[in-house]
């Protein structure tokens, strides 16, 4: 009962950090619309909630079993509900950096602590799996419903309206709720303690974990993987509002597909993953990824202005493009998993920090190098470019499967 309540307020806390961090798409639209930046300016977002992610992700992990993990998730989710509050009573693009930064710090806290309460409150390797591919298919249930909720709050007739900065104390009222459950929720953490008795110790631990070839092929998969995803979720929004012409409530909206096609693909991992091995299931996840793409972008040329498009109407491409994220789903979890499963519990927090640091390195990296594109060029040449991270992400998975074969 005491784990089911846990893991409860968990789900429930990265949920809320899924609406949050995946708005940065949204943002950059209305950021174009409200605040009357450029699309180069605006990319910069990702940056704003990355980089601090990294950098925090690598400073936490040292002493969060420390400070406790339950007690990381009831600071960074405080922090969030704060800033959410300041959004729209300075409605300025500077104050979106500063909100997106105070995401990034605060989800570098959360999400080291969900991952390393993994292995507290399951017993096997099949059981960790399984919890989190369905830790982050409902993460991806908080993505989608972001979506749909902030486009519920854009005023179709005045894009350029700020009334969408009301979302804003929604979120902070959630922000709120999930900070009296988990006050509520114990967690037992001894066994993710160990034996380190200070900071300097947890930063070696980091680095001998950094030198190991397994996790040097490891956090390069995450890299591509976070790459791929950012770049294809950053940008669906403004790809469908320029290049498919959907209106902008109804852009941001339909983009939803693509996280609700993640959580889908990500819940449906956690009962397939106990039952066939990840190299197969994967493999065939990349290959179906990019025929994907190479069926759908072809389907984006020429398509015409129609002031009364809808869902029925809206270019079929709208509808195939999203499945992506039924075959990107299942790659992010069950690499996580393999990982933190071959290591010591006392091990999960610092390959956590690791793993957190190039996961936020390859989401501004897919974002920058989508919007350049974007920018430049046109946003079927950015999409197409997603093809090449994936060959090299299958190639990044064949060496990840053999040395973690052979690991002890």
């Amino acid at each position: 009962m005491a784990h089911t309540r846990i893991i409860v307020a968990l789900i429930l806390a990265y949920m809320l950090f899924g609406v949050l961090l995946n708005s940065v798409g949204t943002v950059i639209l209305q950021s174009v619309n409200s605040f009357g930046q450029t699309k180069s300016d605006a990319a910069i977002l990702e940056a704003f909630k990355d980089f601090p992610i990294a950098i925090t992700s690598f400073l936490v992990a040292s002493f969060l079993p420390r400070l406790g993990f339950r007690r990381g998730v009831i600071i960074g989710t405080a922090m969030v509900g704060l800033g959410c509050t300041a959004m729209p009573l300075i409605p300025t693009f500077v104050m979106a950096k500063l909100l997106f930064t105070i995401v990034g710090v605060a989800f570098a806290l959360v999400k080291v602590s969900v991952y390393s309460s993994i292995g507290l409150v399951t017993n096997s390797s099949a059981q960790h799996a399984s919890l989190t591919s369905i830790i982050e298919g409902l993460f991806m249930v908080g993505v989608l419903s972001g979506y749909w909720v902030f486009g519920a709050f854009i005023d179709p007739g005045n894009p350029a309206s700020l009334v969408w900065l009301n979302v804003y104390w929604l979120l902070a009222l959630l922000c709120a709720v999930v900070v009296v459950i988990l006050l509520v929720s114990p967690l037992n953490e001894r066994e993710a303690r160990g034996s380190d008795t200070n900071i300097i110790q947890g930063f070696l631990s980091i680095l001998r974990l950094a030198s190991r070839g397994l996790v040097i092929v490891f956090v390069f998969s995450a890299f591509l993987y976070v790459l791929i995803e950012q770049a294809i979720g950053t940008w669906l929004p403004t790809f469908n509002n320029e290049v498919l012409r959907l209106p902008t409530a109804m852009s941001i909206q339909a983009a939803s597909l693509f996280a609700a096609t993640l959580a889908l693909g990500r819940l449906g991992a956690g009962i397939v993953f106990t039952r066939i091995g990840w190299y197969p299931v994967l493999n065939l996840c990349v290959v179906m990824m990019a025929l994907l793409v190479l069926i759908s972008l072809p389907l984006t040329r020429g398509i015409a202005l129609d002031p009364s498009v809808g869902w029925l109407s809206a270019p079929l491409a709208a509808y195939i493009l999203p499945m992506i994220g039924l075959f990107l789903a299942p790659i992010y979890p069950a690499i996580n998993s393999v990982m933190l499963t071959a290591l010591p519990k006392t091990d999960h927090a610092a390959m956590t920090g690791l793993l957190v640091v190039f996961s936020a390195l390859g989401g501004t990296t897919g974002s920058f190098i989508t919007g350049q594109v974007f920018a430049r060029f046109d946003g079927q040449t950015a999409f197409y470019l997603s093809l090449l991270p994936m060959a090299v992400l299958l190639l990044s998975l064949t060496a990840f499967k053999r040395l973690s074969s052979a690991a002890p």
